[in-house]
């Protein structure tokens, strides 16, 4: 098989489409949250602590010069990211949540659980007794229950 065909037949499995598809998604689904928190929920929560903007929040190590940029840990864009790393793990534990809440149970799908056995086999002679048997059938030995 040449190395076309092989990339052929792995690319066109489902598993490979699917989480390419899953991919594409969850980066569109991230731009709209972290829309969201940019755009709609950290301005009220701003305005309500007293009008600041948390994408401006940070701490001046080094200001600027005319050779050098200024150099700063921006610890509001880290606090923007980690609400919108909430809000996509808290949807992803929804989405997920839900879909093990609706799966099928394996008795629904026709895989039944494992009955009780209904025989044992005799210690003394081999052979198969009914479960409940005292004696065996056989070699006529005693049984105990548990056997």
């Amino acid at each position: 098989m040449s190395m076309f065909e092989e990339f052929k037949k792995f690319a066109l499995k489902g598993n490979a489409i699917d989480m390419a598809v899953g991919i594409i998604i969850g980066g569109a689904f991230g731009t709209i949250v972290k829309s969201l928190v940019d755009d709609i929920i950290m301005p009220p929560i701003g305005m309500l602590i007293g009008k600041v903007d948390f994408s401006q929040l940070q701490l001046v190590l080094y200001a600027a010069t005319e050779s050098s940029p200024e150099v700063a840990i921006r610890y509001g864009l880290f606090l923007n990211s980690v609400i919108s790393f909430t809000i996509v793990a808290f949807t992803i534990f929804i989405v997920i949540r839900e879909m093990n809440r609706i799966h099928v149970p394996a008795f629904l799908a026709g895989k039944h659980e494992e009955e009780a056995p209904t025989t044992k086999e005799c210690p003394f002679c081999c052979s198969t007794v009914a479960i409940k048997a005292t004696r065996c059938p056989q070699c006529t030995s005693e049984l105990e229950c548990g056997e």
